[in-house]
């Protein structure tokens, strides 16, 4: 299928920089004014706090939010360029341009013979629109916000608590009550793509609709095939979110769209630009569209609208954002001590297939993306997105290289006089991360020279010292190792004083932790916040592998470091290759 889209206005780029858009084209310049005017009004919508990238809960009806029996309106109709393709139609590009492929697993656009670069075919028959449908629910992680601990694939309930209240996600299975089950594809697209119910309401741009907006239509009609005829439906009823008047008012959300989602074309356009190779293309669509990583990685402005949507926006994207429930996502551009300016393309693409690499180790939100989306995507599709990534030039173009400092590793060997931080470090986390701060890549992440720890934002470190974390097991790397927390174990100080002690160790230079940065994340954790990702339902049981319950976990036994001359897979650790381990040190942030 040929795409439709409306000619360009020049001052399409100059907008798109700005971060303006609307669903129904570029806001033309007079609009700056009118904006100065609306922004306070939609900020009351939005508290300064960042929104989690998810689906949000929405109106007190049926499922609160996704209403599954609401018709749309005369003005919900889509446009002939947005309406799905009807099935078994395969899109088509011009023949020898680069753009992004829509095939599942693809590094190249489909040609006029309906095949990728690598002859794989556009799907054809009903089960093959069902598998692409279950590959694009992993890439765009549907499950990681809508399904919780113990409850149904899809069902929603999870709860993202912010500063304006608590939204709770949807429910996404195609149940006619509770669920999407009376949406038309059109209805369905829509919602995605612009943010907008099948009754004309804004949804919260807690759904990362700017990011969805971009989505081809083959991989829109094959989600929707999917949901709609291999979802169980789940009558399930979601809770309605807790957000006080006047900030539950839905009016401001439709002025946010028009200032700062784009139009499906105009994001479509915007990510389709020429690249070097298909590859980088391929790269782009899935860390810009589906993948939604600037939802976390980009940081947001005063209406928490992303400040930069595509790399073509500046250097703000995938700069790294400000906290989402307590973790701080780094920077994924080239920064060499805050960023990826460290990690290869293999280092990237290890990290999104499993979980960990040499380099660290998911955690938080992250440990969930893995989970339930990146390690269900093939080898070509995540090597694009790491070739993706490591085109993207840093933030900060003269931050310093990480160098090595002996001085830590020396004062915790001495056996002498040793500060609070340093006895609290080889009493606590020494077993596990090591004297050095190396600790036993892939099984125990390193803490030196991790852009995590010596992040400007100390959030990560804190809380995952507070309420310890589990790397769940992946198909790749089936072990799942589970760090305590030591909340109940070491008071605020105790806990500044190991954590300034980790980001200002061999060679890291981060700023101290005060037990006032401490007792302000115990107040802003809760139970709610601590969800456990359950296995994804991205592939069907007899495909998944085996994953760990997070429940009765062994005690953690008790390890010394190996002498300096043996290799950290030579070192011996507690239950290695079981399916769950736990151990006693902090884990390394990502």
């Amino acid at each position: 299928m040929t795409h439709r889209h409306p000619p360009i206005p020049k001052s399409v780029n100059s907008h798109r920089k700005s971060g303006i858009h609307s669903s129904l084209g570029v806001i033309p310049n007079p609009l700056k004014t009118v904006r100065r005017v609306l922004l306070p009004a939609v900020a009351l919508s939005f508290a300064a706090g960042e929104i989690s990238p998810s689906w949000a809960q929405t109106a007190p009806s049926h499922s609160g939010g996704l209403s599954a029996s609401g018709t749309a309106q005369s003005e919900d109709q889509l446009t002939p360029s947005d309406a799905a393709p009807p099935p078994l139609t395969p899109e088509h590009t011009q023949q020898g341009a680069v753009h992004i492929s829509p095939e599942a697993g693809a590094t190249n656009t489909l040609g006029t013979s309906g095949k990728d670069a690598g002859g794989n075919a556009a799907p054809q028959t009903q089960q093959e629109w069902i598998k692409r449908g279950q590959y694009v629910a992993a890439a765009a992680d549907c499950a990681a916000c809508h399904t919780v601990k113990e409850s149904a694939p899809y069902a929603g309930g999870y709860a993202f608590e912010l500063p304006i209240g608590t939204l709770y996600a949807s429910n996404i299975t195609p149940d006619k009550t509770h669920g999407i089950g009376a949406w038309t594809e059109s209805q369905f697209i829509r919602a995605i793509r612009e943010g907008i119910r099948p009754d004309g309401a804004s949804l919260y741009p807690a759904m990362p609709y700017p990011s969805y907006a971009r989505m081809t239509e083959t991989d829109l009609h094959a989600l929707y095939v999917y949901f709609m005829q291999t979802v169980k439906p789940v009558a399930q009823p979601v809770k309605a979110n807790d957000i006080p008047w006047p900030l539950s008012m839905r009016f401001p959300l439709t002025v946010w769209r028009w200032m700062f989602a784009p139009s499906p074309q105009d994001a479509r356009l915007a990510t389709q630009r020429p690249f070097a190779d298909a590859q980088l293309a391929r790269g782009a669509y899935l860390v810009e569209g589906p993948g939604h990583c600037g939802a976390c990685h980009t940081e947001r402005g005063i209406a928490m609208q992303e400040k930069a949507l595509t790399a073509e926006d500046g250097t703000a994207y995938l700069a790294g954002g400000k906290a989402v429930d307590g973790w701080t996502p780094p920077s994924l551009r080239a920064e060499p001590l805050t960023g990826l300016g460290a990690w290869s393309v293999a280092d990237i693409t290890t990290f999104l297939k499993t979980g960990r690499n040499q380099r660290g180790s998911a955690f938080g939100n992250m440990d969930s993306a893995v989970h339930h989306g990146t390690q269900y995507l093939t080898e070509a599709d995540l090597t694009a997105m790491a070739r993706y990534l490591k085109s993207l030039p840093a933030a900060q173009p003269h931050q310093a290289t990480w160098q090595p400092d002996a001085a830590a590793t020396k004062a915790l060997h001495s056996g002498g006089t040793l500060t609070q931080g340093q006895r609290l470090y080889l009493d606590n986390c020494a077993a596990c991360h090591r004297s050095n701060g190396t600790g036993y890549p892939s099984v125990f992440p390193p803490l030196a020279n991790n852009p995590v720890v010596v992040n400007p934002a100390a959030d990560s470190v804190i809380h995952i010292i507070l309420e310890g974390s589990t790397v769940h097991g992946t198909q790749g790397a089936p072990s799942a190792f589970t760090m305590p927390g030591f909340a109940s174990r070491l008071t605020d100080e105790q806990i500044a004083s190991v954590a300034s002690f980790i980001r200002h160790a061999w060679g890291n230079q981060a700023s101290v932790v005060t037990d006032v940065d401490v007792r302000h994340m115990r107040t802003r954790l809760s139970p709610a916040k601590t969800q456990t990702a359950p296995p994804s339902p991205a592939l069907p049981p007899e495909k998944q592998a085996p994953l760990p319950t997070p429940h009765a976990m062994p005690q953690s036994e008790n390890r010394a470091e190996p002498p300096a001359g043996q290799s950290p897979q030579q070192a011996p650790s507690p239950r290695v290759g079981t399916s769950e381990t736990t151990h006693s040190g902090p884990t390394g942030p990502e």
